[in-house]
């Protein structure tokens, strides 16, 4: 799915991290979201090569980076954890400053890593996600329905670690394929990717990402809210016309809450933009990026 791109494998000192790297220019880096691994962005990432380096990594719990045993605060997959995992990787990678963007749980973890690290991030672009202080403290019935999965997977273990890993296959396909498109934008090859790496310990540390969201994260942003730091560096958010993120948030206007330069719209799609609409996800890429 990646040809011409050569895998990685770095130790960040605290866990290893897992990508692939194509091109040639000024770094991109590329972070999925779940419950799937770095394969989202086989439609993109050789387009964005013949312009950028492309990175694109698995995070700290997915695909075939480290999955650590969760802490009993969940600190070690917060998303400022998993923010320093791709600074590590980037710095090893020989980059210091790049451009970033992040899809689902990885754009979560690219909203905090701009924050923590401004000076490596040069452009931020966040696909069908508010900000997670945003959503929570704004849920409501109709939320909590269409995202189930944040109230399940943040339940005391190993209770959803019990459950998914009763039929993991069949849980895996009727999340991603709840959308508008089914799983239609989903090839072959992805697919398999993301069922091979959901293994007991990925279904684990993706219910550890989101006990992490709704606890240590949330400390965090509201302590970034009290202090009225925001997202420095120009931020563009898309999201899907058909998903949950248009129908009961308002997405430009939270992260322009958040941000201190902050545009984008909605795309007429779901929530995988990246593989329901590839093309359309690139030319705002290349408008934004290059």
């Amino acid at each position: 799915m990646f040809e011409g791109f050569k895998p990685v494998r770095v130790d960040t000192g605290e866990v290893v991290i897992n990508a692939v790297v194509g091109g040639q220019g000024q770094p991109l880096l590329l972070l999925h979201g779940y419950p799937q691994t770095h394969a989202i962005w086989h439609k993109l990432a050789p387009r964005l090569a013949e312009h950028r380096t492309v990175v694109a990594a698995d995070l700290r719990g997915y695909g075939d980076s480290s999955k650590p045993e969760g802490a009993l605060d969940h600190s070690n997959y917060s998303k400022r954890a998993m923010a320093r995992d791709q600074v590590e990787l980037m710095r090893q990678l020989g980059f210091e400053r790049f451009y970033l963007a992040g899809h689902d749980r990885g754009a979560r973890v690219a909203h905090r890593l701009a924050l923590d690290h401004p000076d490596c991030v040069l452009k931020l672009a966040l696909l069908d996600i508010s900000p997670t202080k945003k959503m929570y403290e704004n849920t409501t019935r109709e939320f909590a329905q269409a995202y189930y999965h944040w109230f399940f997977l943040i339940q005391p273990r190993p209770l959803p670690e019990k459950l998914i890993g009763s039929h993991p296959q069949f849980y895996l396909l009727k999340k991603i394929g709840s959308g508008s498109a089914g799983l239609a934008p989903f090839s072959p090859e992805a697919l398999n990717e993301y069922l091979r790496c959901f293994t007991p310990e990925t279904i684990h540390a993706s219910c550890e990402d989101y006990r992490a969201s709704v606890s240590i994260d949330l400390e965090y942003d509201r302590a970034d809210a009290q202090a009225g730091r925001k997202i420095a560096c120009p931020l563009l958010a898309l999201w899907g016309k058909r998903g949950a993120i248009e129908r009961y948030f308002s997405p430009l206007k939270d992260w322009a809450e958040v941000a201190t330069d902050a545009r984008g719209r909605a795309l007429d799609g779901g929530h995988y933009l990246a593989e329901e609409l590839p093309d359309e996800t690139l030319a705002e890429f290349k408008s934004f990026f290059l």
